[in-house]
This record gives structure tokens, C-alpha cells and sequence, in this order.
């Protein structure tokens, strides 16, 4: 999630009050769903990734989907029912913190090796220093709301 969604404020649109998808159900032409099938005919049938984040870098979001994908087919994983429901309905299934994320990329073996542990374990150190870097600073909501309160 966090090769997606790479910086603090990617989780704020991870509610349920968002449009955004806040799980990795799948259905077809249902916007709700992280994983989306747009009606089409067989010729231009596609699956659009709707997790993914503006703020993320489109070659590692690239990378990120197709190694997901393969690691799908390499396992022979089947995919769950169609979703023809909200989703949102479902509940939240996505990490709603940069730092969750990032343990669990940490934790994923499978995609660490596909995509080159060198670069996983760079990227997650360069976030975690940039979340450490972020956590130092009073928010303007801090000062604002908890200044004469603590």
C-alpha cells in the first residue's frame, strides 16, 4: 500500500466519506471497488488499479501493480466474488497510516524479492525518515485546538 499511497497525507481520502476505494474488493465497472473492471467488450477489457494514489510515482505504482498481479498467477490464488454492491459498505481493509504500510511491505517477503529488496528497503527507510521528520512538526490544528489545553 505504501508503493501507492507514499506520503502521509495519501491516507486522509482512505474513509468512508471518501469516493476513494478503501479496500481491494473487485468489481466490474463499480467505482467503489479498489480493483475496477470498466465494461468493455473482451478487445479493450482492462483493470484499472483505483488504489492507487496521485501523489505516488506512476513507474513504481506501475511495477507495484504487475508484480501484485504475478504474484496472484505464481500462486494461484483465486479471486474472491465479484463485489456488485457498494463497497464502502464492506468496511475498510487498507492500512489508514503511512508507518502501517510501511511494516507491512516490510513484512511481505514475496513482494520485497519481486521488486529487489535493495530498492524496498531503501524506499521504506527514506518514508520512515520522512515520517519521523513530519511527526516533529506542530500542525497549525495543534496549536490552534490543543495550545491552551495542555
Amino acid at each position: 500500500m505504501s508503493l501507492f499511497c507514499p506520503n502521509v497525507n495519501s491516507y486522509r481520502r482512505i474513509r468512508l466519506e471518501s469516493d476513494a476505494p478503501i479496500n481491494v474488493h473487485w468489481g466490474r465497472d463499480n467505482r467503489t471497488c479498489g480493483l475496477r473492471v470498466p465494461d468493455s467488450g473482451p478487445e479493450s477489457r482492462r483493470v484499472e488499479n483505483r488504489v492507487i494514489g496521485a501523489d505516488s510515482n506512476p513507474y513504481i505504482a506501475m511495477a507495484t501493480t504487475l508484480a501484485c498481479g504475478l504474484l496472484g498467477l505464481e500462486q494461484a490464488i483465486d479471486p474472491e466474488p465479484v463485489v456488485e454492491i457498494d463497497a464502502h459498505t464492506l468496511g475498510v481493509s487498507l492500512p489508514s497510516h503511512l508507518h502501517d504500510a510501511l511494516m507491512t511491505l516490510k513484512a511481505c517477503a514475496e513482494l520485497r524479492e519481486m521488486l529487489g529488496t535493495r530498492f524496498v528497503d531503501a524506499f521504506i527507510e527514506v518514508k520512515l525518515l520522512e515520517l519521523r521528520l513530519y511527526n516533529r512538526v506542530i500542525s497549525s490544528w495543534e496549536r490552534e485546538y490543543l495550545l491552551l489545553n495542555v
